[in-house]
């Protein structure tokens, strides 16, 4: 995965491995074999880590003990990712809590999750909290379907998004392609929206400064549904 990184002209990554109920996030462990890794590949790839951080109550205690664990080359961008089959009613106080702490939680590949997909008003009231998005390249791409292609640039283009991420799990069935998606992005929205989502935001981010694109937010142009009365 490493070396086809760098065969798409990839200069640094991190590497996100889940932190949730069913996959404990061992951080010592994590930076060993980041170590590893780091030596095999030399100064070809800048490796760092991170996690894909589920909400749930024993990461948000152990968030609050030890926050830079967790987050992109451990300093203040987080990436959290909720559950396909229940969103808590307080998710918004739960993130905003995460910014008094200093965070930028990162809303990880909405596009693929039902209930944000379904539910018009969550992913926008979030960024408009201060919470950044993040679609998957193969959304882009079409790769998940065209539910999820449509829904990552329509969001693209509503300024909800700030990051476009590999999210890559193998070298087959979930590589690591950025390029394709850069194409996409470029001839839609232009170089300069392209370079921000996959260059500029994400480099930021690993270095933990502010973002240096923040798209306005534009609001939904799909037509709604007309509204039927009845008098008696």
């Amino acid at each position: 995965m490493a070396q086809s990184a760098i065969n798409d002209g990839v200069t640094h990554i991190v590497a996100t491995p889940h932190s949730s109920a069913e996959y404990r996030f061992d951080y010592d462990r994590v930076r060993q074999l980041h170590g590893q890794l780091q030596r095999l590949v030399g100064d070809r790839l800048v490796l760092a880590t991170g996690c894909d951080f589920h909400l749930n109550i024993e990461n948000l205690e152990a968030l609050r003990r030890d926050a830079r664990r967790f987050c992109l080359n451990q300093r203040n961008y987080l990436l959290v990712e909720f559950s396909d089959y229940a969103i808590p009613p307080n998710t918004a106080h739960t993130l905003h809590d995460m910014q008094l702490m200093g965070l930028h939680p990162i809303i990880t590949h909405p596009e693929r999750n039902q209930i944000i997909e379904a539910t018009p008003g969550l992913l926008p009231s979030w960024i408009r909290l201060g919470c950044y998005g993040q679609v998957t390249a193969a959304s882009v791409t079409g790769t998940f379907g065209p539910k999820a292609k449509a829904a990552a640039l329509r969001w693209i283009e509503q300024g909800l998004i700030h990051f476009v991420a590999s999210d890559a799990h193998n070298t087959r069935g979930r590589p690591l392609k950025l390029q394709p998606a850069y194409d996409v992005v470029r001839e839609k929205f232009g170089d300069i929206r392209a370079r921000a989502l996959f260059s500029d935001n994400p480099f930021a981010a690993f270095e933990g400064r502010e973002l240096p694109y923040i798209p306005e937010i534009t609001p939904d142009e799909k037509p709604k549904a007309k509204k039927r009365f009845l008098f008696f």
